[in-house]
């Protein structure tokens, strides 16, 4: 046999598109070839492949030797197709079987001495795997299993019904396709959903910012973003690290579209964070690049590896205008799409946006003890590093005042975490049975129909938009954070009480 043809996953995006992996043995000179878009990272695989394949006491062919990744208009990259080339070209060449190699999806990166190495992205290929093997099922054809590194396998176990092969080496592949049950590769386990809270940071450890503390609960509950701004030691930082343990256990699906994310970093998907929401706090100084993602092969940036968990900017003001301006879509739209020349890839950037500021450069505007030293027009130039359009799409803006020494010293400690995580729990349910998504995420004609108001809210509302010169997008963000008071008083029709809440928590900074 001097054709082999196996398959393979590429990445373009959080998508994995099949590859097909075609070795030729021909006679002539010897040469090894690689083609089909090949990167650099791919094109080396020639002298991994070549060292793996003698170190484990192969053969390796003295012929002419074409591999060709098709379809030949897809990026490749990494080192991900090692394993696939070396088992075909010991298949091309007799030295193993050919019968099993449609069986199976080979993704790996060879070492010198035939290790299998982790690759990024195994949860995102296992995904495209799954799916295809659906569309398989309709034509009743047999499920192909994944063959992966021994590193990547409880990962990429968790997708449901798929048969995940973990293998440590190139020789241990090459047992199991000869087909002797004693030399037959394991089936990988994917470890158990993680639903308990995050107990390391508790909410009961901040005194005091009682308004603030509600805020987080509502911002919890509906999905909101929210936006602290207060002197410096007023606890914003604090407020926002525990806001995570606040928030509702991940589902299934929620878990494995950020779990599938995190497998395109280098870092990759950590098993033991399996089920826990991503808490994200770039420094400052992040590029546009770093935040939305990017480079020749796109990588998902900050806003897609906090998907449906939280992004958190401190010191929001000290950001670069043009990477905060990056933030008005997919705060919007819940996507990013990077571009470039010659594709695209899509991005998830479904994440609660959490930020905090201080009200001036030297930070104590307001502060009852400590005079403010800066003019109106730095005051005003301070602010103004946060455009209207972004302000506009944070739901509560919510000043934390500062507090006396006795209230941070001797007041009573808040309530724990899991209190609050069990009305945002509960609030959650409300919202998921009613609309089957958080309140966060309605639109317009949705705003409408499920946010009723008595005669009283809807004058006082309108009262409030034409007083303070909202837009209308302002106007239903503060329609839906009340909806969201109003699940967690348990009602269904919007009151004064719940509407004028939530109007007190749109504090912009430039009179919004």
């Amino acid at each position: 046999m001097s054709l082999a043809v196996l398959r393979s996953r590429a990445l373009t995006g959080i998508d994995a598109p099949p590859v097909s992996v075609e070795i030729h043995l021909a006679n002539g000179l010897p040469a090894f070839n690689i083609v089909g878009l090949a990167d650099t990272e791919v094109r080396e695989a020639r002298e991994r492949v070549r060292a793996a394949l003698l170190h484990g006491a192969f053969d390796f062919p003295n012929r002419r030797i074409t591999v060709n990744l098709a379809p030949a208009d897809l990026p490749k990259e990494s080192g991900r197709f090692d394993l696939a080339i070396a088992v075909g070209i010991l298949a091309a060449s007799g030295q193993l079987p050919g019968d099993r190699l449609d069986d199976c999806e080979f993704v790996g990166e060879l070492s010198l001495s035939g290790e299998l190495r982790p690759v990024r992205g195994a949860l995102a290929m296992a995904m495209g795997l799954a799916q295809d093997n659906a569309m398989r099922a309709q034509i009743d054809a047999a499920p192909r299993a994944f063959v992966v590194p021994a590193g990547n396998g409880s990962e990429a176990a968790l997708i449901d019904g798929l048969r995940v092969l973990p293998a440590a080496t190139l020789a241990e592949v090459c047992a199991h396709l000869t087909g002797k049950p004693e030399q037959q590769l394991g089936t990988a386990r994917a470890p158990s959903l993680d639903t308990s809270p995050v107990t390391a940071l508790d909410m009961k450890d901040v005194r005091g910012q009682l308004q603030a503390r509600r805020a987080m609960e509502i911002a919890a509950a509906g999905q909101h973003s929210a936006l602290l701004v207060g002197p410096p030691g007023t606890g914003k930082s604090m407020i926002a690290q525990r806001f995570a343990g606040l928030l509702p256990p991940m589902t299934q699906a929620e878990a494995l579209e950020a779990a599938a994310v995190l497998s395109l970093t280098t870092v990759g998907f950590q098993p033991s964070l399996w089920g826990r929401r991503p808490f994200r706090a770039p420094h400052h100084t992040a590029s546009a690049a770093a935040m939305v993602g990017g480079g020749g092969n796109p990588r998902p940036g900050e806003i897609s590896l906090a998907h449906h968990g939280v992004l958190f900017l401190d010191e929001l003001p000290e950001f670069e205008r043009r990477v905060l301006e990056v933030l008005r879509e997919p705060l919007e739209t819940g996507h990013i799409t990077i571009s470039r020349a010659a594709a695209h890839a899509d991005f998830p950037a479904r994440f609660q946006f959490i930020a905090a500021m201080n009200p001036c450069p030297c930070g104590y505007l307001g502060h009852p003890t400590r005079p403010c030293r800066c003019t109106p027009d730095q005051i005003r130039r301070y602010q103004s590093r946060v455009s209207g359009p972004l302000l506009d799409r944070i739901d509560l803006q919510i000043e934390l005042p500062a507090q006396s020494h006795e209230e941070m010293l001797d007041g009573p400690a808040g309530e724990a975490s899991d209190v609050v995580r069990a009305r945002v729990i509960a609030a959650r349910e409300r919202q998921l049975a009613r609309q089957d998504k958080p309140n966060g995420d309605l639109g317009g004609r949705e705003i409408d129909t499920l946010c009723p108001l008595d005669d009283a809210a809807c004058a006082l509302l309108r009262g409030a938009m034409h007083k303070l010169a909202w837009s209308a997008r302002a106007y239903f963000r503060v329609l839906k954070v009340a909806r969201t008071i109003a699940d967690l008083d348990g009602t269904e029709t919007l009151a004064v009480r719940h509407v004028a809440e939530a109007i007190q928590y749109r504090r912009a900074l430039r009179g919004g």
